[in-house]
């Protein structure tokens, strides 16, 4: 067998070339920590120049595109694009997530702008009515919104000495808004005759009203209140797309390659012209300038970051370079040193220095370059060109040996033999030339097999072969230099391959999810020595494979950071590390290889936080090597809650079928009975999928759930209260900590969650919108102001809402696998932590949303699916029962230790004052001290403990337990089953209320003569109950099948059971023990009767469309009925016992 789980070695980002210039502005400051920070692709870099040293934040999903700097120049917001953009605040000194700000914006967020004492963050959307937001990024709140203007907004920033007036620009105008409570009002600048009406660019407030904007025709427009009072002309040459204001005054920079300084009243200090420095060329173009005291910083169009000491100033230096705008493919090693190349449309092709992290060498090119290979000694260099040529270049002095042109489209794969006689060119025209490098690269080769673009080729170690890819998914095998076709799949077999980077064949169909198109992988590249592949793909991701990894779904480990698709991946020359190009952001990523073995050390004692974790184990669907799933959780994890029509269809559907029926005449409608019904009693509870839902109240009743009804029973009178706000199934119930306020989630597309009174009944708040399908797991704050829901969504969404005022406080995905509890965490209100399916994460509140950190299991333990959580009175402890009867002890995120609790599952766990509780699917009940040291007391489930008070029976010995707590000096105990049971800690059980398990219940008869009823349902069970006060079940008897039917004997001394594999039986309606069965039936039995007075017939309907009469009495089948169409639903007798 094949293994399929993850590796267990890693990558971390180690560096990042390139800077994000183009499209872009004002995205490039100092911190406090004299570090500077900006982003490129989908990360936020801190980068600190002294050391030459990178830190990653890595708490988006696509591509950043706006940056603000704090007051206080740590933490730093950026913001992104995307479908459901969001913004994200961190601490440039740890990089970690301080808040998240979403659901204001769609498109992405262009600028943005914090206020003067930094509490207050203004941003702007892409959406079409750019749409300006102020929030109070602490608490994740949006304290006011308004549409921005109809065009393009650029700039945005707070006036420093009005704390509500804040100023926007961008094409053709520019606004001066006031923040009034929560309302936001613009007033448009009025230009006059002062200057011409035009883009503004980029603004700086100052004192006395004064606004400092730069203009797309390189002049300065300075406005007093709304008014432009004057320009200073030709402050740029061209478009100022920068401008920044600080103690010393304000610099800009703008599109022709100027950074200039002004005092704090605007006079010209002093100019420099980057173009004319000794890094400067033609064309640069500053984005972003910064000031701090004697430093200056510029950001370019083309990816650049110069760093200029104001006393130097003709000596700027470049301390970040990168490929300029367009697609970045071509990516090779060198194949002895520690260097990269790459080439990109930009038309450069540049030499990286892995070791150094640094740019040594570039060379401009007349194309697009799409393609690069080294020579085996790396002397030569040969790239592919986007018109169809190649080039070699000689690598010492970069100078051009060849220029062959033999296509018309673009060469997008090549490669020199492992002997170096030979270079392979793959092109999009389909087929593969060969050139022989000895002879100046004459052509003497050609394979032409491939009905598509080639995409990949490989070279066999004795460079006999060549297999390639191409567009249309195949891969070929070719003899060379001829190109000869190879067929042969014994001689194919015996071939070793010299590199692996086709990503299609057997030893990479791991990398294929099981239903997957086959164009989303770009790029692999093996690393046979350590059995480890890379890949990079059309979501942005670099993957970790087993090499070879043979079949399809194979588990990896994935790393984000590339927001766009993943172009090429590749090890360096000794498997240090691996890099990355990404395609649209045109970035390169230096990942380190982290072998097996040191990994726990470095990587698990910093994880990286952000929305999504990039260190994180998660495969698209976790380890496949963990043990299968015990048999409860597997079905429970299988429940479908989708309804085929929701409550909120009926008014429609009605509407629809009387429509539909208007034609035909009806009846004229009776008036309704004067009598009416009133619910009194329910029997069942509601066990086999949902946990922790019965609690004592504050005045010891029992509250819990079943069907759509919130109950709280009464032990003493055993009497029921009912809350029946909701309108379909309840999945989940908490209590609230002063023990006299629930919450019930329910199933449904707009999942409700209620908070009632469970003295009152009455609904307190009724939270909606949030939740689809339904909600699974509730929990309120330590301090009960606060609620924690989980949905039923594919994400399974985590809430938290105050749940008084009905607001949503913050949303965050939970996980893509079921999740079994929520926890609030009782000594911090901000934090959480989750359980379910193979994992346990631990959640940090950040304004909107969440970050989170799996549970780093190390060496202690391996990942589990986890049923139950708790925390304990030691404040950074957690504790957490897994499916296989382990309580795991965890420190932070850190797994401390396990301790064998039970056999099977720990479905229950609760928190006592001094210890623990704990309730498995062995049923047993174990009483525990507060660190799992010593267990003080075991109750076993049983029938014999069962007291005499008891309200019912039990269905078998030690029922697997959904759900404990404590009060009253009893435990009380849920039971899959559907069983209420209440344990004294002396010993004795008493079962409170009882009902059906899980599957439907159809079959219901009432005795002729007695207050007594049965039923039979789905979950193989026939069920005789007392219906007088004492509300409890008489009789109980397992079935060897389910059943939708039953009825007793006109005497009531026999009960006939229709089963659903076309069986009935007749058993004695006091002991429940068979009299007679008959199996003449393959469909469900739909109903059954005795016919009336003696009960001598008796009459069965089933499914075939069939209804059988037998003589009760000689136990013969004397008749069928035959004629239905369709299967039976209904029969009777008339009174004299003849069958209608």
């Amino acid at each position: 067998m094949a293994d399929r789980t993850a590796p267990r070695c890693q990558l971390r980002l180690e560096w990042v070339y390139g800077y994000r210039g183009h499209q872009c502005r004002n995205n490039l400051y100092y911190t406090a920590g004299k570090e500077v920070v900006y982003f490129v692709a989908g990360v936020g870099v801190v980068y600190n120049t002294r050391e030459h040293s990178q830190k990653f934040f890595l708490g988006h999903n696509d591509d950043i595109i706006s940056l603000a700097v704090h007051p206080d120049k740590t933490l730093v917001a950026t913001g992104q694009v995307g479908k459901e953009p969001y913004i994200c605040i961190w601490d440039s000194y740890r990089v970690q997530t301080v808040s998240v700000l979403k659901d204001a914006h769609t498109h992405g967020v262009a600028c943005l702008a914090f206020d003067s004492d930094g509490q207050r963050l203004a941003s702007v959307g892409l959406d079409a009515r750019n749409t300006v937001c102020i929030w109070d990024w602490k608490r994740g709140k949006l304290l006011a919104t308004a549409t921005g203007h109809s065009d393009r907004i650029f700039d945005i920033s707070w006036d420093q000495y009005q704390p509500n007036r804040i100023v926007s620009c961008g094409v053709k105008h520019i606004k001066f808004w006031t923040l009034c409570g929560n309302a936001l009002t613009a007033k448009r600048g009025i230009f006059g005759k002062t200057g011409d009406l035009q883009t503004i660019l980029c603004l700086a407030c100052a004192k006395e009203d004064i606004t400092y904007s730069g203009a797309l025709n390189g002049d300065i427009y300075v406005w007093k209140g709304l008014n432009l009072v004057r320009t200073i002309q030709a402050a740029h040459s061209a478009g100022i797309f920068s401008m920044y204001a600080c103690e010393e005054g304000f610099a800009t920079g703008g599109r022709d390659g100027c950074i200039r300084l002004w005092d704090t009243d605007f006079k010209p200090i002093t100019k420099i012209d980057l173009r004319e420095t000794e890094q400067g060329y033609k064309g640069l173009s500053i984005r972003s300038v910064c000031w701090k005291a004697d430093r200056l910083l510029a950001g370019t169009q083309d990816s650049e970051i110069f760093e200029v000491l104001v006393r130097e100033r003709d000596k700027p230096m470049l301390i970040m370079q990168g490929h300029c705008e367009g697609e970045l493919w071509a990516l090779a090693v060198h194949p002895k040193k520690p260097l990269a190349v790459t080439g990109s449309d930009d038309r450069s092709v540049r030499l990286w220095s892995l070791a150094d992290h640094a740019l040594i060498a570039r060379c401009n090119m007349e194309e697009a370059v799409r393609s690069v290979s080294f020579s085996p000694d790396g002397s030569q260099l040969a790239l592919g060109m986007k018109d169809g040529s190649f080039i070699v270049l000689r690598v010492r002095d970069m100078t051009e040996v060849v220029h062959i042109k033999d296509r018309k489209e673009v060469i997008h794969e090549m490669k020199f033999s492992p002997d170096g006689s030979y270079l392979a060119v793959g092109s999009n025209d389909g087929p593969v030339d060969i050139y022989a490098v000895a002879q100046r690269y004459k052509k003497i080769g050609e394979c032409n097999k491939s009905s598509s673009f080639i995409t990949h080729i490989d070279w066999s170690v004795d460079s006999k072969f060549l297999q390639t890819n191409d567009g249309a998914g195949e891969r070929l095998f070719y003899k060379m230099p001829s190109g000869k076709h190879l067929t042969s799949k014994d001689e194919i077999k015996g071939i070793s391959w010299a590199s692996w980077t086709c990503v299609v064949g057997s030893e990479v169909n791991g990398i294929w999810p099981k239903y997957t198109n086959i164009t989303d992988v770009n790029s692999v590249d093996g690393n046979y020595s350590s059995s480890v592949l890379v890949t990079g793909d059309d979501f942005g991701l670099v993957r970790l494979f087993r090499f070879p990894c043979l079949k399809k779904g194979a588990k990896f480990r994935k790393y984000i950071g590339h927001s766009a698709h993943v172009t090429n991946v590749r090890w360096s020359h000794d498997f240090q590390w691996v890099l990355s190009t990404g395609g649209a952001d045109h970035s390169v990523f230096q990942w380190r290889f982290i072998p097996e073995g040191i990994t726990n050390s470095i990587v698990e004692t910093s994880p990286q936080e952000g929305g999504i974790d990039s260190y994180s184990e998660e495969s698209d669907s976790d380890l496949s090597d963990v043990p299968e799933l015990d048999s409860d959780i597997e079905q429970e994890a299988q429940i479908n809650y989708d309804r085929q029509v929701y409550k909120e269809d009926l008014p429609q559907l009605k509407q629809q079928s009387k429509e539909k029926n208007l034609s035909v005449p009806f009846l004229k409608r009776e008036r309704a009975p004067e009598d009416s019904l009133k619910l009194q009693f329910i029997h069942g509870y509601r066990g086999y999928d949902c946990r922790n839902n019965l609690f004592y109240t504050q005045t010891g009743e029992v509250v819990y759930h079943i069907a759509a009804v919130g109950v709280v029973y009464n032990r003493q009178q055993h009497t029921q209260r009912l809350y029946l706000g909701h309108d379909d199934d309840i999945l989940s119930l908490s209590i609230h900590p002063v023990k006299d306020y629930v919450a019930t989630g329910q199933v449904g597309r707009d999942a409700a969650i209620h908070v009632w009174d469970t003295q009152t009944l009455k609904c307190l708040s009724l939270l909606k919108g949030q939740h689809q399908r339904g909600v699974c797991a509730l929990d309120f704050s330590a301090d009960g102001k606060c609620l924690a829901s989980v949905g039923l969504d594919d994400n399974h969404a985590i809430v938290f809402w105050d749940w008084k005022k009905g607001e949503k406080l913050a949303t965050t995905r939970g996980h893509k696998d079921k999740i079994f509890v929520v926890k609030c965490n009782p000594h911090h209100v901000d934090k959480l932590v989750t359980v379910g399916i193979k994992h346990i994460k631990f959640w940090q509140l950040t304004g909107g949303g969440f970050t989170s950190k799996r549970g780093t299991f190390g060496m202690t333990g391996k990942l589990e699916t986890m049923m139950s959580v708790s925390y304990g009175r030691i404040e950074d402890l957690v504790f957490s029962g897994a499916a296989t009867g382990d309580i795991f002890i965890w420190k932070d995120t850190l797994l401390l230790k396990t301790v064998k609790a039970h056999d099977g599952p720990v479905f229950a766990m609760h928190a006592l004052d001094k210890g623990f509780v704990t309730g498995g699917k062995d049923g047993i009940v174990a009483l525990w001290d507060d660190m799992f040291e010593r267990c003080l007391k075991t109750y076993a489930i049983k029938r014999a403990a069962l007291s005499a008070s008891s309200k019912g029976l039990l269905l078998e010995d030690n029922p697997s337990i959904r759900a404990i707590s404590l009060g009253h000096g009893h435990i009380l105990v849920g039971t899959k089953n559907g069983e209420i049971l209440e344990i004294d800690k002396s010993g004795p059980m008493t079962l409170l209320v009882q009902g059906h398990m899980e599957g439907e219940v159809w079959g219901l008869a009432a005795h002729p003569l007695l207050p007594v009823c049965a039923t039979v349902s789905d979950d193989k069970t026939l069920r005789i109950w007392e219906l007088s006060s004492q509300h409890r079940m008489l009789a109980v008897r397992k079935l060897k099948k389910g059943g939708r039917c039953c009825a007793f004997s006109p005497d009531g001394k026999a009960l006939a059971v229709g089963l659903n594999d076309g069986s009935f039986l007749v058993v004695n309606a006091d002991t429940v023990e068979d009299m007679v069965s008959f199996h003449h039936r393959k469909e469900m039995i739909s109903d059954i009767k005795f016919s009336r007075e003696s009960g001598k017939y008796l009459a069965v309907a089933s499914h075939d469309n069939f209804v059988d009469i037998y003589n009760v009495l000689t136990s013969k089948r004397v008749g069928i009925c035959k004629g239905a169409s369709s299967y039976i639903t209904h029969i009777d007798w008339d009174s004299r016992g003849r069958e209608d």
